[in-house]
């Protein structure tokens, strides 16, 4: 990982909470929950099955249920270090 995105990454994770007690982190960014980059400002298309007790996680109804991705860290992972499921 080159080190600008070593900083920007200690930069949003100083920045936010997480409710998964960053286990993505823990993991060397393995562990990371399903989801695509569409092209949306800030927010992925979530693909977890369990994304609904997720705090980050936001639910649109357009005649198909689709679920965003909202978390910083998770965008900047998929866009920038092309993690994604």
């Amino acid at each position: 990982m080159k080190e600008e995105d070593r900083e920007k990454i200690d930069e949003i994770l100083g920045e936010m909470r997480c409710p998964k007690d960053f286990k993505c982190v823990d993991s060397g960014f393995e562990d990371l929950c399903k989801a695509r980059d569409f092209g949306a400002d800030e927010q992925l298309l979530c693909l977890e099955d369990k994304s609904v007790q997720c705090p980050f996680a936001v639910e649109c109804d357009w005649g198909i249920r689709l679920r965003f991705c909202r978390c910083p860290l998770r965008v900047y992972l998929a866009r920038n270090l092309e993690k994604q499921s």
